[in-house]
């Protein structure tokens, strides 16, 4: 079982990260971003457009957050083509979440919750711990995945290890 301690030390670990991803990928061109580099979701662009997007539809069913638009994971690739657009998306996101967790008391963890996925055709049940742990899962390997292209471009993000985060 996890805690609201641990999903609000959760949650400002990934706004740092974007934090440190997005910086990186400013120092590039976009072409850069946008150019397939064999990542599951092809570029960086279309990497941080799904992982924006399965922040948002996570937080939809776990805390009722309007449903992003786009309906489908292959659709998540293109939620923000502008990328200052992406950035400021990503960032009131990531503010909205961090006050979200803060806000945590153990029993919203409590119980399961059903929700219907689109990318398996049908409904689940899980724990709500499980699900929220899954979020935060989530972002870290996709996250995972952009830094390693930003590297072999010759960004340099940010030290990805939970202690050297800053208070």
């Amino acid at each position: 079982m996890i805690s609201p301690a641990h999903v609000a030390l959760m949650a400002r670990y990934n706004r740092w990260q974007n934090q440190s991803i997005y910086g990186a990928a400013d120092t590039l061109e976009d072409r850069q971003r946008r150019e397939p580099r064999g990542a599951f979701f092809g570029s960086i662009h279309a990497t941080l457009n799904h992982l924006l997007w399965g922040d948002r539809m996570w937080m939809h069913r776990l805390a009722g957050w309007p449903a992003p638009a786009p309906k489908s994971i292959p659709e998540s690739v293109s939620y923000f083509e502008d990328w200052n657009v992406l950035k400021a998306e990503r960032e009131a996101t990531d503010e909205k979440l961090v006050a979200w967790a803060h806000a945590l008391q153990p029993e919203d963890f409590a119980g399961d919750l059903t929700w219907f996925s689109g990318a398996a055709g049908r409904n689940f049940t899980q724990p709500k711990w499980v699900l929220v742990a899954h979020l935060f899962n989530h972002q870290t390997h996709h996250r995972g995945q952009v830094h390693c292209l930003l590297t072999q471009l010759g960004a340099k993000p940010q030290p990805t290890d939970l202690p050297f985060m800053p208070e």
